[in-house]
């Protein structure tokens, strides 16, 4: 089974998925906010197709440990996911900088701006994602 890695934001959610062994993450797509109903609708679509199992979402935690709104927000996707996606653990990750750490990597790959833009929140959701994976196999 797989872990699916979420990026909530205002318009958008990145998406993205590890391997079936549950080392790497890897970006599978931005989706585009139409109300929460159909937004995890389509991630059940995804979670049934790539037979995921845990579903990590990004807690934009700030710097000195309390939640803003964008925290509100993931925290409520997260709280409706188990209502509209059977079958799947959730689980929050802290993802301080991912955003800040995903427009770094992109930049340092050459990807050109709009480019950077269209992918900024799937590369969030691989690095938060990731963060959970590497921690799993830690036993942490």
């Amino acid at each position: 089974m797989r872990a699916m890695g979420l990026d909530v934001g205002r318009k958008t959610i990145g998406v993205a998925v590890s391997d079936p062994l549950g080392i790497f993450a890897q970006p599978v797509e931005t989706i585009a906010r139409k109300g929460t109903k159909k937004d995890l609708a389509r991630v059940a679509e995804i979670v049934s197709a790539r037979e995921v199992d845990t579903i990590v979402v990004g807690l934009p935690v700030r710097t000195d440990g309390s939640e803003g709104e964008s925290a509100k927000l993931a925290r409520g996707v997260a709280e409706r996911i188990p209502e509209l996606v059977e079958g799947v653990r959730v689980v929050l990750q802290d993802e301080r900088f991912t955003t800040k750490q995903a427009e770094r990597v992109l930049i340092e790959g050459r990807v050109r701006r709009k480019k950077r833009k269209a992918v900024i929140d799937q590369m969030a959701a691989v690095l938060i994602l990731q963060g959970y994976l590497d921690s799993a196999s830690r036993g942490g």
